[in-house]
């Protein structure tokens, strides 16, 4: 990966964003695109959208959503300790024991406390803690001393950072899909910097907002430009580590490049063009079936006003909403390609509609 794509990775995963919190992440979604895009500007919803051809008819989009999981401070108690909430999907195991920043007037620096081993009764010691059991200690010693750094509604996310592994592998709080805003980004670049677009199609990576609280963004952003084409861009679960079975959820192993979904979520001319656009550029690509929905921005985009024809991408993932996400940058880098890939091939009289061949 060039040294510049890989820069601009790591800051907007380090960033706070969870849902509701984005502006830090679009700001450096903005600031990296600005370079190479035509047009780069924020909706009233917080999406973030860098375009090229603006002024042509047939449109595509691209999303990756820029919102991570956290946390957010519903009630601060009198002995200065934060009560929480989780924003997007947790599993309750993984905040014990962790250090965390509050994101308040100054990023404030705490961990999260639970009653010891030693004084949890049988019953407690045998059932998995609830986020409701748990508390933010920052050190305070009354409610006052809180309320002059931190407000209620203020958000919260662990302490961990990009961080290299062995090989082309990396691991970081914010994969879950910061990691896509990066893609949709990467592939504008590509397609600016290499040609290849049609000057009759234009192309719009979006960077959407609070998709772990519902699609949100991915809905006003379909709606608000209204593209006749779009791919969706997230993790999907890496199967390729113990106990997880193939047999039950397909086979989709890290580092063996992006996948292309296929089921009903997915249009059979998009996936068609995708995979053809692989063979050509020659890209490595995974093949994911879904029978329905997918819980990502390509269901919303999907079900926009008349419908999109839509394709959903992804680069596996390993250990889904916990701080330590892992991936393959090579996988990253290759999404975009994909992505790009996909974008030469639409022409402005492209038909999606769904047919069948001789």
């Amino acid at each position: 990966m060039r040294a510049e794509s890989l820069e601009f990775l790591k800051s907007i995963v380090n960033v706070p964003s969870p849902s509701g919190y984005e502006e830090h992440a679009a700001e450096i979604y903005r600031q990296y695109t600005k370079g190479f895009a035509d047009k780069v500007w924020t909706d009233v919803h917080g999406n973030t959208y860098a375009a090229l051809n603006p002024d042509a008819e047939m449109k595509i989009m691209l999303a990756g959503h820029m919102d991570e999981i956290g946390f957010i401070i519903h009630y601060i108690s009198e002995e200065g300790l934060l009560y929480f909430s989780g924003i997007g999907g947790h599993d309750s195991i993984i905040p014990v024991g962790q250090r965390v920043w509050v994101h308040g007037k100054e990023r404030v620096p705490g961990i999260i406390g639970r009653k010891a081993i030693h004084l949890l009764d049988e019953d407690e010691r045998k059932r998995k803690p609830e986020l409701k059991d748990l508390w933010i200690d920052i050190g305070a010693t009354s409610r006052e001393e809180v309320e002059a750094v931190i407000s209620l509604g203020d958000v919260v996310t662990f302490q961990y950072e990009f961080q290299q592994l062995m090989g082309d592998r990396a691991t970081a709080r914010g994969f879950d899909n910061k990691m896509g805003s990066m893609i949709v980004a990467e592939a504008v670049r590509i397609l600016k910097e290499d040609g290849g677009l049609d000057a009759g199609v234009g192309v719009y990576a979006v960077a959407t907002v609070q998709e772990e609280i519902g699609l949100r963004g991915a809905r006003t952003a379909s709606f608000n430009l209204a593209p006749q084409s779009g791919l969706a861009v997230d993790v999907n679960h890496a199967i390729d580590y113990p106990s997880v079975s193939k047999t039950r959820y397909g086979q989709l192993d890290t580092g063996k490049g992006p996948s292309v979904m296929r089921g009903a979520n997915a249009n059979p001319i998009v996936f068609k063009m995708i995979t053809e656009a692989c063979q050509e550029e020659g890209i490595p690509y995974q093949v994911d079936v879904a029978p329905g929905g997918t819980g990502t921005d390509g269901n919303a985009m999907q079900m926009n006003m008349g419908g999109m024809a839509v394709g959903i991408v992804g680069v596996p993932l390993r250990y889904m909403h916990t701080p330590c996400e892992l991936l393959s940058l090579t996988d990253v880098e290759n999404c975009a390609r994909l992505m790009a890939a996909y974008c030469r091939k639409v022409k402005p009289d492209t038909d999606f509609t769904p047919r069948i061949f001789a």
